[in-house]
């Protein structure tokens, strides 16, 4: 659409034209309560995290590997066929054409359940996966299923040895400098690589039929150079090969000495639910490694792991799915700023359930963050029901902001709120911005091993987190001359783009990242009229679609020329109207055109439809579809503008 000129500050004149208010006001009205239907009785809010097809595929072949509930094993094929593309490939993302690391992982849950190779469905997908370069270039967590299965050889696999462990915090080089979602995956696989097990399928489960010589999988599945590749991972393959070659010497008692240590870490680090840090790789993978260790199916450990898991799946019809994750703690902080926003006042009892419960879920246990900041805290939350070892600053933030703008008497839980509060600002990293997880988590050359090929084995600061603690602190009364807000602020300026707007790690992509970051400039009191957050808003603006909204689509991770760019989505759009928003551009012609843009798509129940995914798991290569994003977005955008027209009219 362009940048269309606009002025800051003058009233909303168009806004109130022709009883426009009135259509505004009852569109808000629809989607508050529309989400307050959907509001459970206990009073979160908890709608799905859809991601991509290997997560319930996985969660098949483990059936199939352990022998549990062969009742499920149908109901889970059925549903990874239900996802199929018409080309024979399964996404990754809506309208990526397909990805052969997820349709390889398909096709090998399909075998198991029982199909035969000349199935149609699986002929096309045969053929998508020859055409992609054939099974031995999926990613390593595709390959090690297919090691575990006999399908191709471990030599294949980038090993992680087990004595890694061993190592101390203090060395620099422990577990602990990979992100915490790594972490909780990589050490039950270390497990699994000591002990390289197979599981042979039945030859009619196998498939083999991808390969084009029954040899191929073993003398050509190798950890190899690249010729054209960076000279870091290059120097990794060598390091793989002399690890390979460490293994095959007769050191039991190291082994077995970093073995027992990865176990006991496991053991540790399970909830009293059975989950393993809130995600399913490494709920899956302990269960796996565990089994590797000979643990029985009827111990305490694997019985709660399992129901764990068991707790992720969802069902419709004759479907059955795992999500990857579950998001009640997320979801409810956002639903309680969007209806905030929209005027719902925070005694409505719903309201004050929903601040209530998202109090009680606060974490005053030690975690993982512990072994950076050791004198820090507990204070923070989780993106899930139980995740203890694992709050997050993103989440504790949100939810910070949420009580701040959905409860009636904040002060009344000064203690709670200050220790969230403290815990966040501690969490802040040397080079001043906020990551998620873990605090100084940034030694991105760690990616370039062989194992890394998602490039998402750290935890670094990012402008979104960054920007949300900016957010909270500005909320909470912090003004600029906070040490912390000043560092923050200096990362902000450090790492805007040349074209003004920011990279966004957590939500696709760079309008994410620009909204956040407006959001926390606005509500620290910075000067809206510098030239940076001219700039940033001039971005937003030349980034709108004709049809008056914002979209962006995931392949803008790999393809920076596509930042900003997409078909026009209802949380995308919501996001880029709320940085205009926090910048002044309530009076200008694009946020005008965004907003009719959500009011001419909002449906007869108050709600939006969303088939794009527009969150962010690993960048370019996991990606996820909130399915809340579709209504809380717009309606956070909508009611924040109706404020700004309702503010111009008493002006």
């Amino acid at each position: 659409m362009g940048g269309r000129s606009s002025q800051v500050g003058p009233k909303l004149v168009a806004a109130t034209a022709n009883g426009s208010v009135g259509r505004l006001r009852k569109a808000v009205e629809r989607a508050a309560a529309a989400m307050l239907k959907l509001q459970h009785p206990e009073g979160y809010w908890w709608a799905e995290l859809e991601s991509n097809v290997t997560i319930t595929a996985e969660y098949l072949m483990l059936h199939r590997l352990l022998g549990l509930d062969e009742s499920k094993v149908p109901r889970l094929a059925a549903d990874i066929l239900s996802r199929q593309l018409p080309n024979g490939g399964w996404s990754i993302w809506y309208g990526d054409g397909g990805e052969l690391s997820a349709t390889v992982e398909a096709y090998m849950a399909l075998k198991m359940a029982g199909f035969p190779p000349h199935d149609e469905r699986l002929v096309r997908a045969r053929q998508f996966i020859l055409a992609a370069g054939g099974p031995l270039k999926s990613r390593v967590f595709t390959r090690i299923f297919m090691a575990l299965f006999g399908q191709v050889s471990w030599d294949g696999i980038p090993l992680l040895p087990v004595e890694f462990i061993l190592l101390p915090s203090w060395s620099g080089l422990s577990i602990y400098e990979f992100s915490s979602w790594t972490r909780a995956t990589v050490v039950p696989l270390m497990i699994i690589m000591a002990h390289r097990p197979v599981y042979p399928l039945p030859p009619e489960q196998g498939v083999r039929e991808l390969f084009s010589s029954p040899d191929e999988p073993f003398s050509k599945h190798r950890v190899s150079w690249k010729p054209q590749g960076p000279h870091l991972e290059n120097v990794f393959v060598l390091v793989d090969r002399l690890l390979k070659l460490y293994y095959r010497l007769p050191l039991p008692w190291v082994r077995n000495l970093a073995l027992k240590r990865a176990e006991k870490w496991i053991l540790e680090h399970q909830e009293e639910s059975g989950d393993w840090g809130g995600i399913q790789p490494a709920m899956l993978n302990s269960i796996l490694a565990l089994h590797s260790l000979s643990y029985p199916l009827d111990h305490d450990v694997m019985e709660r792991g399992l129901k764990g898991l068991e707790f992720f799946e969802l069902q419709l019809g004759d479907r059955t799915w795992l999500q990857s994750c579950i998001s009640p703690v997320w979801d409810t902080a956002l639903a309680v700023r969007a209806l905030a926003a929209a005027g719902v006042p925070p005694d409505h009892p719903e309201m004050a359930q929903a601040t209530s419960w998202l109090l009680s879920m606060q974490i005053f246990k030690p975690g993982d963050w512990c072994i950076k900041c050791p004198d820090l805290p507990p204070g923070g939350w989780a993106f899930e029901f139980v995740n203890n070892l694992y709050p997050d600053v993103d989440d504790s933030s949100m939810v910070l902001v949420a009580l701040k703008e959905g409860m009636q008497d904040p002060d009344d839980h000064h203690f709670q709120i200050k220790r969230g509060i403290d815990w966040c600002l501690g969490m802040q990293s040397k080079n001043g911005g906020f990551a998620s997880f873990d605090k100084d988590n940034t030694k991105e050359w760690l990616n370039a091993i062989p194992f890394g090929d998602l490039k998402a084995l750290v935890d670094p600061p990012t402008e979104d987190i960054t920007g949300r603690v900016l957010e909270m602190m500005g909320v909470f009364g912090y003004s600029l001359d906070h040490p912390a807000a000043a560092q923050a602020l200096a990362f902000i300026r450090r790492t805007q783009q040349a074209d003004g707007s920011w990279w966004g790690r957590w939500g696709v992509n760079c309008i994410y990242g620009t909204w956040s970051v407006l959001a926390g400039l606005k509500a620290m009191g910075e000067d809206l009229r510098q030239p940076y957050i001219r700039r940033a808003v001039s971005w937003l603006k030349e980034h709108q679609n004709e049809d008056g909204g914002w979209g962006e689509c995931c392949v803008c991770y790999r393809d920076t020329e596509m930042e900003g760019c997409g078909p026009s989505t209802a949380s995308q759009t919501g996001w880029a109207l709320l940085g205009l928003l926090a910048a002044g551009e309530a009076a200008s012609p694009e946020v005008e055109a965004g907003v009719e843009y959500l009011l001419k798509t909002q449906t007869l129940q108050g709600r939006w439809e969303e088939p794009y995914f527009t969150g962010t798991g690993f960048p370019g290569h996991f990606m996820i579809r909130y399915h809340l994003y579709r209504d809380c977005f717009p309606l956070m955008a909508l009611g924040q503008y109706l404020q700004a027209v309702n503010a111009g009219e008493e002006g």
